[in-house]
Order: structure tokens, then C-alpha cells, then sequence
């Protein structure tokens, strides 16, 4: 079966970038990308329609299992589960939404993120700086159009663009 709409590049917009942690001499942090929730629904979605997948969550200790269930379009049911820890920010809803994300990459949706290059962002800031969001973009749009990137991608406020000053 072609799982084209799951496997299919994403896109900038269901990609969410993440702070991992900061260098030792805090002068960058170093960002890793996610898939968010809502693009698994809308793939899935797309994939199988709405009625044809579905998903089940299970509390076990320290966290949440998540198996999704898809009916193929010969009728065959498939099942695959992945979990994930309770969040430190919102336990139950980050798990939940973690186990969902982690599960759907058994499916294949997302997997191309483990590919992508380790980015680090100079900043002593310990938040994405606004000047990096369209350089992460960009690095995304070059990706999915099958560009080479380096292993390591450190960017710097000097590559983002200036805005244009208005009269």
C-alpha cells in the first residue's frame, strides 16, 4: 500500500522547533524538530479519512501508550503503538500527545526528522530568536526539495535577511 499522504515531506507549517538544551558556554542552543499533534490528525486524516483510523490511549506508570488502528482501503486493519513519558510542562497532555507523535512515526509520518542535521542557533537567549524562524524555514523548504544541508547547521543572526527600513 502507498502511504504517499503520511509519508509525504512536511511542511514547514507541521513542524514545530524545540529548544533541546543550551552549550556549555551558552553561547547557542541547540533546536530540534517535532512534528506537532494536530499534523498527525490531519494526515491520518488524509491517509485513511476521518472514520478510518482511530487512536487509543493507555495510562501505564510514568506515562502513555498510544496505538492507532487504520483500515486500508482492501479492508485490512492495521495496529501499531509507541509511548512516551509524562511532560514536565502538562504531564497527562504532553504524554498523551508525545505517545500519539511517537506511534505515528511507526507509521512513517515524521520519520525523515531523525535525517535532519543537529542546528544550533547563536544566542545567549534560551528561546528560538524571531530572526531564526525563516531560517529554519528556509533549511526545511531546501530539505524537502532534496538540497544537500551539512551534518551540523549552526545559523547566525548575520545569514537572516535585514527588513526592509520603510520611508
Amino acid at each position: 500500500m502507498d502511504l504517499n499522504v503520511l509519508t509525504a515531506p512536511l511542511t514547514v507549517q507541521e513542524i514545530e522547533w524545540r529548544v533541546q538544551s543550551q552549550t556549555k558556554d551558552g553561547q547557542k542552543i541547540i533546536v530540534v524538530p517535532y512534528i506537532t499533534n494536530r499534523c498527525v490528525m490531519q494526515r491520518f486524516d488524509d491517509q485513511f479519512g476521518w472514520a478510518g483510523w482511530q487512536n487509543e490511549i493507555k495510562e501505564i506508570e510514568g506515562g502513555f501508550l498510544c496505538t492507532i488502528t487504520a483500515i486500508l482501503p482492501g479492508g485490512e486493519i492495521v495496529r501499531k503503538t509507541d509511548g512516551a513519558s509524562r511532560t514536565s510542562v502538562e504531564p497527562v497532555k504532553g504524554g498523551i500527545s508525545d505517545a500519539m507523535k511517537r506511534c505515528a512515526v511507526q507509521f512513517g509520518l515524521g520519520r525523515a526528522l531523525y535525517d535532519f542535521p543537529k542546528v544550533l542557533i547563536q544566542t545567549t537567549d534560551k528561546y528560538i530568536p524571531d530572526w531564526a524562524t525563516p531560517l529554519l524555514d528556509k533549511m526545511v523548504e531546501k530539505l524537502n526539495a532534496g538540497g544537500a544541508v551539512r551534518d551540523v547547521v549552526v545559523l547566525k543572526p548575520e545569514h537572516a535577511k535585514p527588513a526592509a527600513k520603510t520611508a
